[in-house]
């Protein structure tokens, strides 16, 4: 297969059969990544048809200067985040249910997380933290990003993804044992 170097100059050469070909490549990445972030299988196919399209428009801005893949990465965080602030998500209001109580004997959530236990109970959880923390768990535990990646891909600081990090998956931790995150920090 080729690299997405050799099929980026070949899409600046014209070729259509490249450009298909490199979506072919990222698309499972780039869906994966939009469906943890949105939840609704059919919302993240049409989403992530977005996202190639304005990858296809903004293409002859690429720099080849990085990794091509976490360019087009940046590109769907983009989406999502505008997705998130447009009138249509507004509207929507959906209310999510409550999580149920999760029993985990070790108290150890990146057991949960890297494991995927009861995976359905997790996604409910990440419903309920703030979007950049739910997109720094998304991007380092699902996506396999490194700190710096985050960073750079988040337009934010290591240390900011380090802080998001931590303090997400402390209230996962806190929904997944059964309580109530907002209840328990206030206490401290």
């Amino acid at each position: 297969m080729p690299t997405d170097e050799e099929l980026l100059d070949e899409i600046k050469r014209g070729s259509q059969a490249a450009m298909e070909v490199l979506v072919k490549k990222h698309y499972k990445y780039i869906f994966a990544y939009v469906y943890r972030k949105l939840g609704d299988y059919h919302l993240a196919y049409d989403m992530t048809q977005e996202v190639f399209i304005k990858m296809m428009k903004s293409i002859h801005r690429y720099k080849q200067e990085g990794d091509f893949k976490h360019w087009l990465l940046k590109i769907a965080v983009n989406h999502c985040r505008d997705y998130f602030r447009s009138r249509t998500y507004k509207q929507k209001g959906e209310e999510s249910e409550l999580v149920a109580p999760v029993r985990d004997e070790k108290g150890n959530v990146w057991d949960l997380l890297s494991k995927k236990l009861d995976s359905e109970k997790v996604k409910a959880a990440m419903e309920h933290l703030p979007d950049y923390q739910k997109e720094a768990i998304i991007l380092k535990f699902y996506q396999d990003l490194k700190i710096r990646e985050i960073a750079s891909i988040t337009n934010s600081k290591e240390a900011t993804v380090k802080s998001r990090l931590k303090q997400g998956l402390n209230k996962l931790k806190i929904m997944l044992k059964g309580g109530n995150a907002d209840a328990r920090q206030q206490r401290r």
